[in-house]
């Protein structure tokens, strides 16, 4: 992470000391704007699936802190930019989406935000916008004359997102070579409708916030700023947000709450402190106290952590479901009934084999896996080790509850329910 300076700013100081920051176009003009008046900033998220996953948790929690320091966030719906594609961080072009899909995707989206921001008219309340609504009506000819010409097409075979796809001698579309272009235009576009003169993003958005920034330099008379804030990967450098099981979604009906709530849980050590900074809203001091722990200790912290994040994302009644059925699971040993339930037709769960059914219920990856798992007598059915690579699943395996229980390791469970 880069070195933050000293800010005296309510929002940059939180946003540096939570270890959200990693640069921006101007740290002095930007503390002195936030210090002194209400700032209105935005950043954009795509609607390329129905829901965001961790990967977008650091952006979101940047809005969050926005709000919480008396500012205003505009949460910029890509519903005109999906039809195009980020090319940033990708070796091909992403699938594109028709209307209807971007749209669905939309509404199921802004059910994450409503967890994390206040929306509504007053000055600090954030709004949901979508660039549909001008990058749709765009005519071509005029837009170039008007807006193409402040681009360098030098310059732009420079950034990242286009450089790192030609350098692999993957092919880059002209749909996708003009998503820089528009993203820069969002900037203009929000500074004439709401004030907004900042966007927030990740540090591979750096090339296209840097081109907002010079284009509404172009075409207005104000200032406009960029921060970003650093990628999220893991202490052993995996990518945040992405599992062996899948994306690690924050839409419940995509990832239950009780799955996200043991993704928080299996945090290595080293990323606790920086995750309770990062992802939950607790006192500075308390989280001092939790990252000191050592040892079997540093397991509450974990808990908190997992606790206080899902609390974040599906609200606390149901995060504190998630950690009383991990306790209960874990520490009592009990077939708890909040665990994640994987259907499966009665006729073929009798004889099926158990590799099958730990890789179709996403235990792991693959049946392969699960075989290793058994080797090492780490796959469990109701909490009895299975010894044979070869065993199947019986009806007389189910308990009188009528589901039977399947575990990977100490932190994997799910109940399989014959339908």
């Amino acid at each position: 992470m880069t070195n933050a300076p000293k800010f005296k700013s309510d929002f940059l100081r939180t946003f540096a000391e939570r270890g959200a920051y990693y640069a921006t176009t101007d740290d002095a003009g930007l503390d002195e704007m936030f210090a002194k008046e209400r700032v209105t900033a935005y950043i954009g998220f795509d609607c390329t699936a129905p829901s965001l996953h961790v990967g977008s948790l650091v952006q979101i929690m940047t809005l969050h802190r926005l709000q919480q320091a008396g500012h205003k966030p505009i949460v910029l719906m890509g519903g005109g930019t999906t039809k195009i594609g980020d090319p940033s961080g990708r070796d091909e072009g992403r699938q594109l989406l028709t209307a209807e899909q971007i749209e669905a995707n939309k509404v199921s989206i802004f059910r994450i935000f409503e967890r994390f921001l206040k929306f509504g008219d007053g000055p600090t309340d954030a709004v949901m916008v979508d660039n549909a609504e001008w990058l749709d009506k765009l005519e071509y000819i005029p837009f170039l004359r008007d807006v193409g010409r402040h681009f360098s097409v030098n310059r732009m075979l420079t950034m990242d997102s286009v450089k790192l796809r030609l350098e692999r001698d993957q092919p880059l579309s002209f749909l996708e070579f003009n998503y820089m272009i528009l993203q820069s235009y969002d900037f203009v576009e929000l500074y004439k409708r709401y004030g907004c003169r900042v966007q927030c993003g990740g540090s591979d958005q750096w090339g296209n916030i840097v081109s907002g920034t010079d284009l509404g330099r172009r075409l207005t008379e104000a200032q406009f700023y960029g921060i970003t804030s650093p990628l999220m990967t893991t202490a052993s450098g995996a990518k945040m947000g992405k599992t062996a099981a899948g994306a690690v979604w924050l839409n419940g009906d995509m990832l239950k709450p009780y799955d996200y709530w043991q993704f928080w849980r299996n945090t290595e050590d080293a990323d606790v402190g920086r995750f309770l900074k990062l992802f939950t809203d607790l006192p500075m001091d308390e989280i001092a106290r939790l990252e000191a722990l050592q040892g079997a200790e540093l397991n509450d912290a974990k808990k908190v952590l997992a606790t206080e994040a899902t609390a974040m994302a599906h609200g606390r009644e149901a995060a504190l479901e998630a950690a009383e059925t991990a306790r209960r699971t874990f520490e009592e040993g009990t077939l708890a009934e909040g665990l994640p339930t994987f259907e499966i037709a009665r006729d073929k769960l009798d004889g099926i084999a158990v590799t099958a059914l730990a890789h179709q219920a996403g235990l792991t990856s693959s049946a392969s896996e699960a075989r290793r798992f058994i080797e090492g007598g780490g796959l469990k059915i109701n909490d009895a080790a299975v010894k044979d690579v070869r065993a199947t699943v019986s009806l007389s395996d189910l308990t009188d509850q009528g589901v039977l229980k399947l575990s990977v390791g100490k932190k994997k469970h799910i109940l399989v329910k014959p339908v």
